[in-house]
């Protein structure tokens, strides 16, 4: 098995599971593993790790949400001083996710996700104790960093300790489904601490869970290191285009797309991203390998996740102001909307695993995006009267199609990347995820802020989610349908 340098790809034919190496087991119990350097390790703590570091992030980015209003109380400060205790965490996890791939690769999974794991619990703990809205401010700056260090990963930790395809697929499975369910239940979990306890105390409880993310580690198999310079050429530009992009897209949803600080950023965004391709193009040992992008299966990959997350989190962001606007209902309420959600995705989170293995990834792929796109047909229902109870049943063939979708997309990317690049893999993956969702959230809630009324701009948004998805179906059916 050989591996090309330029992309990252195995030159070989996909890998077939072994039964000989890895037992068939669906709750990943009794597999063993052992690093590069030697150190035994266990691959079900491994996953517990990644799974619980996912879900530490996923809670605390949806939770905060529903305390704005309480921290306004505790700390002062505008609505727009309030709204950037979110985006200063969006805004780096953003920009620094594709950066922290590469890094994930070169200083080892296992050394990162850990490093990410102890800055994300001292800044949680300074989140908890901020004397003032700018501390606070500053701390979720650095919760930000940290979440992007950890995401890709724990993907990568999750690839190396399974290189069996099929049980791996089961892996991927339950971490996707971890991450969705946590960032359901975040807004419940967040209004109940903020209502019986303190604001605070969101930010406190990443202590103990931080605590057990690192105990876990300690029995984990050290990742092996990829010796390469980390092209501090192609870092930068990565991080002040995705940077500028992410901030232009917040300040374009706030203020509008035609003031000058949006559309200055976004301009900004295009010439960094631009001089990012031609640094890759010239680097001899780039951070991103521009062959991995023209790769067909990785291109596709990518697109999916952009317009998956793009319309499930652009119109879950739309559908929570429609909740708490039109229906009346408060942040919790809103919250319990979305929680039939999160048993749906936890459900075919792992039906997407046994598909993958059956027939193979391409299928619950689109099998997936086609009850996504389905799901935001039967959305076009909605309108101002339709009840809280009746919303939460109309939302969930859109869940389904996402829960069903991921799981698969991710371990397709993931499947013909060599390990040592697991972490480029995923960050670049979650990147493209990110900025779909980000900017959905930004155009959505512009088309919903509009004069046409809300009902019309959501109508409009469902459309747009239609189309797009659309394009990615067409794109999954040129894909080869092997294992």
């Amino acid at each position: 098995m050989t591996t090309s340098a330029r992309t990252g790809r195995r030159t070989d034919a996909p890998e077939a599971a072994d039964s000989r190496d890895l037992p068939d087991l669906p709750d990943l119990r009794g597999v063993g593993g052992t690093s590069a350097a030697g150190r035994a390790g266990s691959p079900r703590l491994t996953l517990f790790a990644a799974l619980l570091g996912f879900v530490m992030i996923a809670v605390d980015a949806s939770a905060v949400n529903v305390a704005l209003p309480a921290v306004g109380r505790g700390l002062g400060g505008s609505t727009a001083g309030l709204q950037w205790i979110v985006d200063a965490y969006t805004l780096m996890f953003a920009a620094l996710l594709l950066s922290a791939g590469a890094f994930s690769d070169r200083l080892g999974a296992s050394r990162l996700y850990a490093g990410g794991a102890v800055a994300f619990t001292l800044s949680s703990v300074a989140c908890g104790l901020a004397p003032s809205l700018g501390f606070l401010i500053g701390a979720r700056l650095v919760q930000g960093s940290a979440a992007a260090l950890m995401l890709p990963s724990s993907l990568a930790l999750v690839r190396q300790a399974f290189p069996d395809a099929a049980v791996r697929a089961r892996a991927i499975a339950q971490w996707t489904m971890a991450g969705a369910a946590a960032t359901a239940v975040g807004p419940v979990l967040g209004g109940a601490l903020t209502s019986a306890v303190s604001w605070r105390s969101i930010f406190f409880l990443n202590l103990p869970v931080g605590l057990a993310v690192l105990a876990a580690m300690r029995r984990t198999a050290r990742s092996a290191q990829r010796p390469a310079p980390l092209d501090m050429p192609g870092q930068l530009t990565a991080v002040l285009g995705l940077g500028a992009l992410t901030y232009g897209v917040i300040s374009g949803g706030a203020d509008g797309f035609g003031q000058p600080r949006a559309w200055a950023s976004i301009l900004l965004a295009v010439v960094s991203l631009t001089l990012f391709g031609v640094v890759e193009h010239r680097a001899k040992e780039p951070m991103l390998p521009l062959g991995l992008l023209r790769d067909r299966v990785v291109a596709v990959c990518l697109a999916i996740g952009f317009v998956v997350n793009a319309a499930y989190y652009g119109l879950i962001f739309v559908f929570g102001l429609f909740a708490q606007d039109i229906l009346g209902r408060s942040a919790v309420g809103a919250g319990l909307v979305f929680m039939p959600t999160a048993v749906l995705c936890t459900i075919t989170n792992l039906l997407s695993a046994r598909a993958a293995a059956r027939w193979g990834a391409r299928t619950p792929v689109l099998l997936g995006q086609l009850g996504c796109a389905a799901g935001l047909l039967i959305l076009l229902l909605v309108n101002g009267h339709t009840s809280a109870l009746t919303l939460a049943l109309l939302l969930l063939p859109l869940a389904g199609g996402l829960g069903f979708a991921v799981p698969s997309l991710t371990a397709m990317m993931l499947g013909g990347i060599a390990p040592e690049r697991a972490g480029l893999a995923g960050g670049v993956l979650n990147s493209f995820r990110q900025t779909g969702g980000a900017l959905a959230v930004a155009g959505f809630g512009a088309l919903v802020a509009q004069h046409g009324g809300f009902v019309n701009g959501l109508h409009i948004s469902l459309l747009i989610a239609v189309v797009l998805l659309a394009v990615t179906i067409l794109a999954t059916l040129a894909l080869p349908r092997g294992r």
